[in-house]
């Protein structure tokens, strides 16, 4: 029997690491599970000593193979585990793909094309000193190629002439993510206190924001959209199997789906068959948004809606690209609150231009539109989005993207692989902006940034939501790791009967 051990690693810098699961590994488990393959998933989220239980397993393991997925603020933890892993097992093949795999691939090439080579080239040669195999794009099909004992140094799946690239059909072929390999008991999320798990209904989006990562990507680029029936066979499986009746929608925007009205109607009428009511969250786009829309979300049970809306200043709407009017979003928040959904405002400080003034905007715009929670982060420009692509070098260090209008925007050069870059964070712990503008530096970004979110959360009355203590995994030697930590397509009973 084929064996492979998949890799979550933590994300420490979140405020709590047991919300979400990652589900783009969970499908690429599902798919080997299907084809015969023993898998081990190795779920670290939440774990401090991580590197303890990476060794620990290594060790124990009968596989060859380990599969790593890491989101870009995931890296310093990855390229941890795949040291851990050289180190106790040399004869292992590590392969890393998700997210930073995919944009730093797309940046690489976009810098290729202009016949440039700079830091994107840098941050892929790294990649390659940690791992044997890197896959970009769509890992669900690729993963076999990956595991093959020719494997090429790269995986190209990102994009449609690529054999593994998921069309719409695919991606509707695929099982459900296994999410039987982690601790579902273990991850801590609710909608308007409904125990609620993550989905994703549809693959990229099609907007050319400036700050947004994958706009190089055609795996985050081109829309893939899975059935309606297949959703909701998916929701009433989780239902039935978890028991959970409330499901946050981890897609991009929600509304560029043209058959999202059938969508709502399809949950709607399951919440009715099941004789339960739902409680559902998700993202839309600002100027999509409508009442037919919103009625219909109301009616399948959503109550919460989050919108990039991003600043409260026209011109760095227009900097950002964001196809988005002040007049547009405001009226978005105003038809949800017509029929009864509650806003989350996604705004972001550091964008060209950024200013006091626009800044202040920004403040003036929540306070007035009173949304019924936001957050506000500093931009981080990340491979694969315009503001890292097309940044040229300006000084040691430092390389600076300017907007058609002229303005700029400054950032520092960092090695993902070791500095945890991230939009968010726990407030109490400080941000950290690695940008700055010709009218704000560094610190006094963070210095707005904090400002900003003091002076609306005491205003609106809005509380900072808690953050959780990290775990920390305690072994024995000639023992198996916690169930919470790792589950196997052959332990799946044992797991289960455990507290």
């Amino acid at each position: 029997m084929q064996r492979i051990c998949l890799v979550i690693p933590p994300s420490g810098f979140l405020l709590d690491e047991r919300v979400f699961m990652s589900l783009g590994i969970l499908r690429v488990a599902a798919v080997l599970e299907r084809a015969g393959w023993q898998v081990e998933m190795l779920d670290l989220s939440g774990y401090k000593n991580f590197a303890e239980a990476v060794a620990d397993h290594a060790r124990m393991s009968a596989c060859r193979i380990f599969g790593v997925t890491a989101t870009t603020p995931q890296m310093p933890a990855a390229a941890q585990v795949a040291e851990t892993i050289r180190a106790v097992r040399p004869d292992a093949r590590l392969i890393l793909g998700g997210p930073h795999a995919t944009l730093v691939w797309a940046a690489k090439k976009y810098e290729d094309k202009h016949a440039r080579t700079g830091r994107a080239s840098r941050a892929f040669a790294r990649l390659e000193s940690l791992f044997d195999v890197l896959v970009a794009g769509d890992g669900e099909e690729a993963i076999f190629a990956a595991a093959a004992p020719d494997a090429p140094r790269v995986i190209d799946a990102d994009g449609r002439y690529s054999p593994h690239f998921l069309t719409s059909e695919r991606l509707n072929a695929l099982p459900l993510p296994a999410r039987h390999l982690v601790d579902m008991a273990s991850y801590r999320y609710s909608i308007d206190a409904v125990p609620a798990t993550s989905l994703i209904a549809q693959l990229g989006c099609p907007f050319g924001c400036g700050f947004c990562a994958g706009r190089r990507s055609p795996s985050l680029r081109h829309v893939r959209m899975r059935s309606a029936q297949g959703i909701v066979a998916e929701m009433t499986h989780i239902y039935r199997a978890y028991g959970h009746r409330g499901f946050m929608f981890y897609d991009d925007e929600l509304n560029v789906n043209k058959g999202m009205l059938e969508l709502m109607e399809r949950i709607a009428r399951a919440q009715r068959d099941l004789n339960t009511q739902w409680r559902l969250r998700g993202f839309v786009k600002a100027e999509l948004f409508d009442d037919a829309q919103a009625q219909a979300m109301y009616a399948a049970g959503f109550r919460w809606i989050l919108v990039g809306f991003e600043s409260g200043a026209p011109r760095i709407l227009d900097n950002t690209n964001k196809k988005a009017t002040g007049e547009d979003n405001t009226a978005c928040i105003e038809t949800a609150r017509r029929h009864g959904l509650k806003v989350k405002a996604l705004m972001s400080l550091g964008h060209p231009g950024e200013s006091p003034d626009t800044a202040r905007a920004t403040r003036d715009w929540l306070l007035a539109v009173r949304p019924a929670d936001f957050d506000v982060s500093i931009i981080t420009p990340y491979p694969g989005s315009p503001y890292y692509d097309e940044a040229l070098p300006s000084a040691d260090g430092i390389w600076t993207y300017t907007a058609p209008s002229g303005d700029r925007l400054h950032q520092q050069e960092i090695d993902y692989t070791q500095d945890a870059d991230y939009y968010k964070g726990d407030p109490a712990d400080g941000y950290v902006s690695h940008v700055f503008t010709d009218h704000l530096t560094r610190g006094e970004l963070i210095t707005t940034r904090d400002d900003i979110e003091r002076t609306v959360r005491a205003r609106l009355d809005i509380p900072f939501n808690p953050s959780a203590a990290s775990l920390l995994y305690e072994h024995s030697m000639g023992m198996s790791l916690p169930p919470r930590l790792l589950r196997t397509t052959a332990a799946r009973a044992y797991a289960a009967a455990m507290p």
